[in-house]
C-alpha cells in the first residue's frame, strides 16, 4: 500500500490532539453486545464459591443465579456460557452424569429459560467435567478413542437443546464432532439451534484457573496434546474452521485470546465467519492480579478486549464481562 502526504503538509498528530477528534476517527469499540459472559455452577444451595486463583469470580448455586443473572440483565449482555463444577462423586471414566438429565446444567437451563428471556444461553459439549480422568473425550487403554467419544458427545448435545439451550459449544475438539451434532439436531427437530465450534482450541498453558473452577484439575491425567492444537502451529488452524464450517458450524471459537491475535485475524481473512474468540481464566488472573499489585492499570482490560475486537472478533467470551459492562455505562453519565 503506498503512503500519501508528506510532512509537514501531513501530520498525523492533527488526529489525535482531542479527545472528540479521536473519538470521531475511532476504528473499534466495544459495548456489552460484544461480550459473552461465563458462570460457574455448584450444586447445593444458597452458595455463592469464591474460586481459588480467580479473585471476584464465583460458582452459583441455582437457587443463586440470579445474583450475577440479574447484573447481565440489566447490562444487556447477549449471551450467558454455563460450565458445571460436578462434584467428584458423580464423575466417572464415561463421563455419565454427561447425559444425566437431571445434572446441574440442565436444571440451570430450565430455571433460566423460565425466568430469563433477554439472553441466549451458551454450554460446552465435552467431558472434562464429568470424567473421572479429566479429559474431554473417553480415556481408552491410555489413548483418548475419537469414535466412541462422539456418540456420547451427539446425545449430550441434544440433551442440552432439549433442556433449553440455544448455542452448543462443542469444545473437545475431536474430529467430526460438528456434522455429527448438526445432523442429530436436525433430526430431532432442533434446526434453528446454533453451534458454536471451539474449532481452534491450543493446547494452552492458560487454562490452569478454570480447571480448578469445574474441578478437574486434580483428576487430569497427562495432557491434552493428542487432540487440542499444537501451539507453534498456524496453517492447521484453517484446516480445523475449513472442515467444521462445511460440517455446520455457526460461529467458530478461537481459543484462548490474547496470545493467538494472529489466529483471530487469519481465520476472519480466510472464511468471513463470526469468529468469536474466549479471553480464558489464565488471561483474567494474569490480568486482575497485575491491575490488584499495581503494575498496570485497569484500563489494561479495555486495552485487551479492543485487541481481540481489532483481530477479528465478532464476540468475546470474558470473566470481565460485567465489570466492562459497569464501566461503560458509568462514561455515558
Amino acid at each position: 500500500m503506498k503512503v500519501k502526504g508528506n510532512f509537514p503538509s501531513t501530520r498525523l498528530r492533527r488526529v489525535r490532539s482531542s479527545n472528540w477528534v479521536r473519538r470521531l476517527v475511532t476504528e473499534h469499540s466495544l459495548s456489552a453486545n460484544d461480550l459473552i459472559l461465563p458462570i460457574f455452577l455448584t450444586e447445593g444451595k444458597n452458595k455463592r464459591e469464591k474460586i481459588k486463583n480467580m479473585p471476584d469470580i464465583f460458582r452459583y448455586s441455582i437457587d443463586n443465579l440470579n445474583q450475577i443473572l440479574d447484573q447481565a440483565s440489566k447490562y444487556r449482555i447477549p449471551m450467558i456460557a454455563l460450565f458445571p463444577n460436578t462434584p467428584n462423586s458423580k464423575k466417572d471414566k464415561f463421563g455419565s452424569e454427561a447425559l444425566n438429565d437431571k445434572n446441574i446444567v440442565c436444571k440451570a437451563l430450565k430455571k433460566i429459560k423460565k425466568n430469563y428471556k433477554n439472553f441466549g444461553l451458551m454450554c460446552d459439549v465435552a467431558l472434562d467435567p464429568y470424567t473421572d480422568h479429566g479429559h474431554d473425550g473417553l480415556l481408552i487403554d491410555g489413548i483418548i478413542d475419537n469414535d466412541k467419544t462422539l456418540e456420547i458427545l451427539i446425545n449430550q448435545a441434544v440433551l442440552q437443546a432439549e433442556m433449553g439451550c440455544d448455542v452448543i459449544a462443542p469444545s473437545d475438539m475431536m474430529d467430526g464432532r460438528i456434522g455429527r451434532i448438526r445432523k442429530e439436531l436436525d433430526k430431532n427437530n432442533f434446526k434453528d439451534t446454533k453451534i458454536l465450534s471451539y474449532a481452534v482450541k491450543y493446547a494452552s498453558n492458560f487454562y490452569g484457573p478454570f480447571r480448578n473452577a469445574i474441578g478437574s484439575n486434580k483428576f487430569l491425567k497427562g495432557d491434552k496434546k493428542t487432540y487440542q492444537m499444537n501451539f507453534h502451529n498456524s496453517e492447521e488452524a484453517i484446516r480445523e474452521v475449513a472442515f467444521d464450517v462445511k460440517e455446520g458450524a455457526d460461529f467458530v471459537m478461537v481459543k484462548p485470546g490474547l496470545p493467538y491475535l494472529d489466529i483471530i485475524s487469519l481465520i476472519k481473512n480466510n472464511f468471513k465467519i463470526p469468529v468469536f474468540s474466549y479471553q480464558v481464566s489464565g488471561e483474567y488472573s494474569l490480568i486482575k492480579n497485575a491491575i490488584k499489585n499495581k503494575i498496570i492499570d485497569k484500563s489494561a482490560i479495555f486495552e485487551t478486549l479492543i485487541s481481540l475486537k481489532r483481530a477479528g472478533s465478532s464476540a468475546i467470551v470474558t470473566y470481565f464481562a460485567l465489570q466492562i459492562c459497569k464501566e461503560l455505562k458509568n462514561q455515558l453519565k
